[in-house]
């Protein structure tokens, strides 16, 4: 029991020395520069259906859209990583 409460002071304590961090930094947390893009790998689209953001271009008649929504969507098949 001695080693669970200590482990959950330390938790506690990193919580608060991050927050005091924050509060004297005021800055945010960011992502990584790149994500999955700098490992060299295509993002995955494992969504059923279109984004709002390419639902709008495909309304509005883009080309590039429509190309993007055949890739993705119009195939029915399991998309994976591909590492470049």
């Amino acid at each position: 029991m001695e080693t669970i409460l200590l482990t959950f002071g330390f938790f506690v304590a990193i919580v608060f020395m991050m927050s005091i961090g924050f509060i004297i930094k005021g800055k945010t947390i960011k992502g990584s520069c790149g994500g999955i893009t700098a490992l060299g790998m295509k993002k995955m689209c494992d969504c059923e259906e279109p984004c709002d953001n390419l639902q709008a271009k495909l309304a509005a008649g883009d080309e590039d859209a429509k190309v993007e929504y055949e890739q993705k969507f119009a195939k029915k098949e399991t998309q994976f990583y591909e590492v470049k």
